[in-house]
């Protein structure tokens, strides 16, 4: 009995000081320890698992969704990369620039640059097998080869090739080439037509008022599985270009190729200081900003649906909240009776709710993963039910540190938001009974 009581005499100092000297330490031990005893109620665990799986599930759909948007980013990049190059200098007012324009000049002189190639595109009329469509011409250097990767793109029992003599040779989208009625060859030349500039359309002979020009084919067709380069564009020499929309010496464009090992983004930034605000000099995600305007704001759409499903999931922790206070309330009584203010009572029960949030949001990144690793390994869940319908047969997936450390921040500020306030007033209620 002495030996007892010496032993309570002892303890209990200790245990009220650490009650009024933590403001932080001494409710998390408690919630810590509340949430991996065991409760006087079994159903108090039945519900604070359910409460955990719910989180954790939540979490890890948050995970999936948005490593499959990014693998869909990363999939549409990779075909962009084949095509468009890695910075294009235009003009941020007009369509067109003389390409000695001393501005020019100095962008060829920078050093970072391995391949200057300059472009002349506009809008003109194709007509083949009685059918005319409007398509862009895009008139390139012969260095355009070194610029782009064509070995890629290129189908066809030809060859790349602009011009050859007299002869000048265009290179078109696969999908044009269908819609034409073409295949990856065709005899003869193609008839282009181009308004003529600064002249009204005769109305009695319309054909006078546009240029007209031929191209051949080479034997290949382009694929770069874009609907807005393969059912619009034929890649040409830029002397035909410049012939046909009358526009000797000009440029619209200038695409650059960087040397090996030179930052993109600092040559983007060097030439844009070089340039001024005179021009555009953008990289490849910029080039295609629209496409990818679209696919972020379907992205951050996704993450709002889901974030008010990890809401929802959260509230789930209130109820284990609320019937781990009832069973906790002669603990109540003697940590009051200890020293412990209203403040430190109520942040028990919110870490608690926090912990619970915290574990649930780590169960579910590790379960995102996963399913994300056998996705890209098995790709189990298909576009289609044949192969070859799609351009990938499964849906891509791509793991975002960026991503994960959102999930985890949102999940917990969504479970801080959805338990503050219920935990209060329950703590405030519970408080006053004692």
């Amino acid at each position: 009995m002495g030996k007892n009581a010496s032993s309570h005499t002892h303890s209990t100092p200790s245990l009220t000081g650490r009650v009024r000297g933590g403001s932080f330490y001494f409710p998390f031990f408690l919630a810590r320890r509340y949430l991996f005893s065991r409760k006087s109620h079994h159903t108090i665990n039945i519900i604070s698992g359910i409460s955990l799986c719910g989180v954790a599930l939540a979490t890890a759909a948050l995970v999936v969704t948005l490593s499959v948007f990014n693998g869909f980013r990363d999939m549409v990049a990779s075909f962009f990369t084949a095509f468009d190059p890695e910075l294009k200098v235009t003009l941020s007012e007009g369509k067109t620039i003389a390409a000695d324009d001393p501005s020019l000049v100095a962008l060829r002189a920078y050093d970072g640059i391995e391949v200057y190639t300059e472009v002349l595109e506009d809008q003109a009329l194709i007509v083949g097998n009685e059918r005319q469509w409007v398509i862009t011409i895009k008139g390139v250097e012969d260095n355009f080869q070194e610029q782009a990767d064509l070995d890629a793109i290129l189908y066809g029992d030809g060859e790349f090739v602009l011009h050859a003599d007299v002869l000048e040779y265009g290179v078109m989208g696969i999908r044009l080439a269908a819609q034409l009625g073409l295949g990856t060859s065709y005899e003869g030349g193609l008839p282009i037509y181009a308004p003529r500039r600064g002249e009204r359309v005769n109305l009695s002979n319309p054909m006078q008022s546009f240029m007209q020009d031929e191209l051949y084919s080479p034997g290949v067709v382009f694929a770069v599985n874009q609907n807005h380069y393969d059912a619009n564009y034929i890649i040409t020499s830029i002397a035909f270009a410049r012939r046909l929309f009358d526009q000797q010496g000009m440029v619209s464009a200038v695409e650059l190729r960087l040397k090996p090992g030179i930052s993109v983004s600092r040559a983007q930034s060097d030439i844009r200081a070089l340039l001024g605000d005179r021009f555009l000099v953008e990289n490849r995600y910029e080039q295609q900003a629209d496409t990818f305007r679209i696919m972020q704001v379907e992205k951050f759409i996704a993450y709002l649906f889901l974030t008010f499903i990890l809401l929802v999931a959260s509230f789930n922790i209130i109820g284990s909240l609320s019937m781990l206070m009832i069973d906790k309330r002669a603990d109540v009584q003697t940590l009051r009776s200890l020293g412990a203010n209203d403040q430190q009572i109520s942040r028990i029960f919110l870490l608690e709710g926090w912990l619970i949030s915290g574990f649930g949001a780590l169960l579910g990144i590790a379960v995102g993963l996963l399913l994300c690793w056998l996705q890209m390994q098995y790709g189990f869940v298909k576009l289609g039910e044949s192969e070859g319908s799609f351009v990938v047969d499964a849906y891509p997936v791509s793991v975002n540190a960026t991503d994960l450390l959102l999930t985890f921040a949102t999940v917990l500020v969504v479970s801080l938001l959805a338990v503050w306030l219920p935990v209060r007033r329950m703590t405030r209620h519970l408080l006053s009974e004692n």
